[in-house]
C-alpha cells in the first residue's frame, strides 16, 4: 500500500464524509462549509488520479460560487437570517476543523507529487499535459457536442430571463429610458425651513380660569 492510494482513501473517505454533512446538518451555513469540504475533496481525488484541470476547474468554480449558492436558498426558502447573523464566533469551531482538514489535505497531496516521481495515473499522450490534452479533445473529436450543450444553455438563460421579465397584474416594472429622462427640478423641491422656530404665545388667562383649574382637596 503506497502513499498515493492512501492519499486517496483519506480523500474519498473525507469526501463521503462531508456529503453526508451537507444533507444532515440543519444549518444551512454548516451546510454550505461541509459542501466546500466535499467539492476539495473530490479536486484533490481528481488531482491524484491526474486529472489536474478538473481538480482546479471543480474549486474554482463550485468553491468559488458556494457563498452565491447559499445566498439564492436562503432568499428562496425564507429563512430568518436574523440568528445566522448575530456573529461568527458559533460558526467558528466547524469552520476551523474545515480550515484544518483541508490544509492537511494539501500537505498529503504536496507529499505525493513530490514522493512519486512518475506520473499518478497512465497518460495515453506522452509529453503533453492534461489541460493541452482535454482542449484538443474538446476543440476536436468533440466540437460538435460542445458546441451543442453551449446553445442549449444559451438558450436556457435566455428563457429565464424572458420568464422574469413577462407582464404580470399587479407587479411593478423599471423603465430605464424614463429613469434616464428624469430632471431634478420634477423630483426635488428646496423648502426653506427657520432653524429655531418660536414657541406660540398663550394668551393671558383670568382668575376665574386660573382658580378652576386648582384641584381642591378635602
Amino acid at each position: 500500500m503506497d502513499l498515493a492510494f492512501i492519499a486517496f482513501l483519506v480523500f474519498a473517505l473525507t469526501a463521503v464524509a462531508a456529503a453526508i454533512g451537507v444533507i444532515s446538518f440543519r444549518n444551512p451555513v454548516h451546510a454550505a462549509l461541509s459542501l466546500v469540504l466535499t467539492f476539495f475533496s473530490v479536486a484533490c481525488v481528481w488531482l491524484i488520479a491526474g486529472a489536474e484541470f478538473l481538480g482546479v476547474a471543480l474549486v474554482l468554480v463550485y468553491v468559488g460560487a458556494v457563498m452565491v449558492l447559499l445566498l439564492f436558498v436562503v432568499m428562496m426558502l425564507d429563512i430568518d437570517v436574523a440568528p445566522l447573523c448575530e456573529g461568527f464566533v458559533r460558526y467558528l469551531p466547524l469552520g476551523l476543523a474545515v480550515a484544518v482538514v483541508m490544509l492537511v489535505e494539501i500537505l498529503l497531496l504536496i507529499g505525493v507529487k513530490a514522493q512519486v516521481s512518475t506520473p499518478l495515473a497512465v497518460d495515453p499522450t506522452a509529453g503533453i499535459s492534461n489541460t493541452a490534452w482535454l482542449a484538443r479533445a474538446l476543440f476536436t473529436r468533440f466540437l460538435l457536442p460542445f458546441e451543442t450543450a453551449a446553445v442549449i444553455l444559451t438558450v436556457a438563460v435566455i428563457a429565464a430571463v424572458m420568464l422574469t421579465l413577462r407582464r404580470r397584474e399587479g407587479a411593478k416594472h423599471q423603465n430605464p429610458g424614463d429613469q434616464a429622462r428624469v430632471r431634478a427640478g420634477d423630483r426635488l423641491r428646496m423648502v426653506k425651513v427657520d432653524a429655531v422656530r418660536p414657541a406660540p404665545e398663550l394668551p393671558p388667562r383670568s382668575l376665574d380660569e386660573s382658580a378652576s383649574d386648582v384641584e381642591v382637596k378635602p
